[in-house]
C-alpha cells in the first residue's frame, strides 16, 4: 500500500458502479480497472473527478448524483410504442441500441425498452435520465505516471473497448 493520493500526473486506476438511489440495483459496473492520468484526461465528470483528488489507492467512495443535472428532466416524446410488425426482426430484444436518424440528418440513441406480442417500445432518453444514483469508486492503483502514460491520458497500450456493453459515461 503506499502512501501516494489523487493529483496532477498521477496515475490512477478505479472500478465502479452505478447504483440506483431508490431501488439500490446496480445500473452499471465497470470491473476491469479503468486507468487515466489525473489532471490530463477527465474520464468522468468534472464533479466525480474532483472527488477523486486527495484520495489514496484502497479508498471507496461514493458520490451521489442527480442525473436531471447531467441529462436533463425525461421526455415522453422520445418514448415510441409501435406494432411489432413494423419493427424489423434484429430490434425486437430488450437492451437493443438504436441509432435514429431526423430529417435533419441529426442522429440520437434509443434504446428497446420493452417487447411483448404486439408492441415494440424504444426510449431515446438517457436510461439514467430521472434517476438519483450514487456513484461508487473503488481506487485500486495511484502511483507517478510515466511521461508516456502523460503523453497519453494512461497506458498506451490497447486495453479493452470499454466504450463496448452497458458502460455509462456519467
Amino acid at each position: 500500500m503506499t502512501n501516494d493520493v489523487i493529483q496532477e500526473n498521477k496515475y490512477v486506476e478505479l472500478t465502479y458502479q452505478v447504483v440506483d438511489r431508490k431501488s439500490g440495483e446496480v445500473l452499471t459496473a465497470v470491473e476491469y480497472p479503468l486507468g487515466y492520468v489525473h489532471g490530463v484526461n477527465e474520464i468522468l465528470s468534472p464533479s466525480v473527478m474532483s472527488e477523486l483528488a486527495g484520495r489514496s489507492e484502497g479508498d471507496t467512495i461514493d458520490v451521489p448524483i442527480d442525473c436531471n443535472a447531467i441529462y436533463g428532466p425525461r421526455d415522453e416524446t422520445l418514448v415510441i410504442t409501435d406494432r411489432i410488425e413494423n419493427v424489423p426482426e434484429e430490434y425486437r430484444e430488450v437492451g437493443t441500441a438504436i441509432l435514429m436518424e431526423n430529417d435533419r440528418g441529426e442522429t440520437k440513441n434509443f434504446l428497446v425498452t420493452r417487447v411483448d406480442e404486439k408492441t415494440v417500445t424504444i426510449d431515446g432518453n438517457n436510461p439514467l435520465c430521472g434517476r438519483e444514483v450514487i456513484f461508487k469508486l473503488d481506487i485500486r492503483t495511484v502511483r507517478d505516471a510515466t511521461e508516456e502514460e502523460i503523453e497519453h491520458g494512461g497506458k498506451p497500450e490497447a486495453g479493452p473497448d470499454i466504450n463496448s456493453g452497458r458502460v455509462v459515461p456519467i
